[in-house]
């Protein structure tokens, strides 16, 4: 039976919400009560939303951070609560650079941990949903992953592209470094002459 690319989103949200049941962890979590929220202590969180524990981008968060610590996802749970309340699913894009030590990721050779690298956002929202300006509601009209922003995953032809690019560089550079050593030959050679004659 042919699969399609959506089918792994669909295989990643089922596998961590059948750990999650397994575990007795709720599929959502409940926004913490406005009692709790403390205006005055600048380490409380102020956002009271609900985290949807069986949406994509919480199942890849809390994927993304129980395989980076080597842990269960009982574990990362509240991480990745956080992380979503916080941040939203554009966080993810904060947490994979924070994952690779800060350094930022560049996409077209690292595979987009959301979207897998199709460049789309995979839970095909509507316009409305994402904010489209009006002119763009048509059918058809696609959504970029809001962790890559659309960037082309092809680790092979972009590989091949920065070769012969830094082979470029390279060949200006010591064309360059000729031009150089023949002016200070020049130079010199010029500096010599006026000594001589002197």
């Amino acid at each position: 039976m042919p699969t399609t690319v959506f089918d792994q989103f669909t295989r990643r949200t089922a596998d961590v919400t059948a750990q999650l049941a397994a575990l007795g962890i709720p599929l959502t979590a409940p926004a913490p009560p406005p009692a709790d929220l403390n205006p005055a202590d600048p380490w409380a969180s102020n956002y009271a939303v609900p985290v949807d524990r069986s949406s994509l981008a919480w199942c890849t968060a809390v994927t993304m951070l129980a395989e980076h610590h080597h842990t269960g996802i009982d574990r990362q749970v509240l991480a990745a609560d956080a992380l979503l309340r916080e941040l939203g699913i554009r966080g993810l894009a904060q947490l994979h650079s924070d994952l690779h030590a800060g350094a930022p990721v560049d996409y077209r050779f690292t595979r987009c941990p959301y979207c897998s690298g199709i460049g789309e956002d995979p839970t095909q929202p509507t316009c409305d949903e994402v904010g489209c300006a009006p002119w763009l509601e048509f059918a058809g009209h696609d959504h970029v992953c809001p962790v890559c922003h659309g960037e082309d995953y092809q680790p092979q032809w972009f590989a091949e592209e920065q070769m012969t690019e830094l082979e470029e560089l390279l060949a200006d550079a010591i064309e360059e470094r000729e031009e150089r050593a023949l002016l200070g030959y020049r130079i010199r050679a010029r500096l010599y002459r006026r000594t001589v004659r002197s």
